[in-house]
């Protein structure tokens, strides 16, 4: 594991900290699957509060963004029909 991907978990941690635990395991499963997609998110999303944006608003423009990529990893990961309820 690299230490971007190192950092990328971490990160994940800190962020589901307050969500039930089978939750933090859905999202935290996903990120070891692609760390570099939440990577890209968690960039574009900062971009995006840097110019002014709430960060609620920021982050679901950019899950919009990557729903596709969202949808085909929770998918890989047996996830899929979780997140559709």
């Amino acid at each position: 594991m690299g230490i971007k991907n190192f950092f990328t978990k971490q990160a994940a941690k800190y962020a589901t900290r307050n969500l039930p635990e089978d939750q933090k395991k859905m999202i935290q499963s996903l990120v070891e699957l692609d760390p570099e997609l939440f990577a890209k998110i968690a960039k574009e999303t900062e971009v995006l509060v840097k110019a002014g944006k709430p960060e609620v608003y920021a982050s679901f423009e950019i899950m919009k963004k990557y729903q596709k990529e969202l949808q085909a990893l929770s998918a890989k990961a047996g996830l899929q029909k979780i997140i559709q309820r």
